[in-house]
């Protein structure tokens, strides 16, 4: 059993920063692929970032690329969101997920294990 807890969300106005943390215990985390998925109220879940388990190999989804960077400490088992330059429509609730494998694509289906998600509101 994997668990994964989410950290750093919270409001912050247009234009600002945050960094989301993702603390995994239960499983070999550098064995995997890690990535960041969010749902914005009324929308299904959307794919947002991806990091290979190493950290050599890295995605985005288009909306976040040169805003977001997803990052990863395996000695402390933990992966990070940087979102700069934030906007409205990146209000959503944020989810961190382990992948299968060791790396991954934006679809849900390539992750085993979930968070509980962190709320980001970008005021306007």
């Amino acid at each position: 059993q994997v668990h994964l807890v989410e950290s750093g969300g919270g409001l912050v106005q247009a234009g600002g920063s945050l960094r989301l943390s993702c603390a995994a215990s239960g499983r070999t985390f550098s064995s995997y692929a890690m990535g960041w998925f969010r749902q914005a109220p009324g929308k299904e879940r959307e794919f947002v970032a991806t990091i290979s388990r190493k950290g050599t190999n890295t995605y985005y989804t288009n909306s976040v690329k040169g805003r977001f960077t997803i990052s990863r400490d395996n000695a402390n088992n933990t992966v990070y969101l940087q979102m700069n330059t934030l906007k409205p429509e990146d209000t959503a609730v944020y989810y961190c997920a382990t992948a299968r494998t060791v790396v991954a694509g934006p679809r849900e289906y390539e992750y085993a294990y979930w968070g509980q998600g962190t709320q980001v509101t970008v005021s306007s």
